[in-house]
């Protein structure tokens, strides 16, 4: 990890778990693609209101990112990249955008946490990330469901 502050979280974390001490290091990332979601979402967190995130498989393929799966830790940062928390992925779901549902929105804990407000705020977020790769969103695209679970904070 390039990161000094979320290689120092990591090495908190292991003092209390030595049994993840061979774990291959955490994803270090932070949430969205501008300042107020990327600290908003981690906060939420944090809080335990937010249990999952949802990535455009197209997204990932561009980004030469590989899947998620069940057991990955991440070093979530705020925007500056100062470590706030890890996370522990426990289940990886691959879905069309058409077909995610209430119970899923309400587990990401964004806005007023319906299905009505996640379509919206999903929606233009990958408009804009796919847009750097002459791409559009389609009901149909696959979505990366990831749910977690919080491991540690300072």
């Amino acid at each position: 990890m390039d990161n000094t502050s979320a290689n120092n979280m990591w090495g908190d974390y292991l003092k209390n778990h030595l049994e993840d001490a061979f774990h291959e290091p955490p994803k270090v990332y932070h949430f969205g693609d501008n300042q107020a979601d990327a600290d908003t979402c981690v906060n939420l967190v944090k809080k335990g209101i937010k249990k999952a995130t949802s990535d455009s498989l197209l997204g990932l393929q561009y980004r030469k990112e590989r899947l998620p799966k069940i057991g990955d830790y991440t070093v979530v940062t705020d925007w500056e990249g100062k470590a706030q928390c890890i996370i522990e992925t426990k289940k990886v779901i691959l879905k069309p955008f058409f077909s995610i549902d209430d119970e899923y929105a309400k587990l990401e804990g964004e806005g007023d946490k319906s299905l009505k407000y996640w379509k919206e705020v999903h929606w233009d977020y990958y408009t804009r990330e796919l847009e750097a790769f002459g791409r559009v969103p389609r009901e149909s695209m696959i979505i990366v469901c990831q749910e977690f679970e919080k491991v540690f904070e300072r």
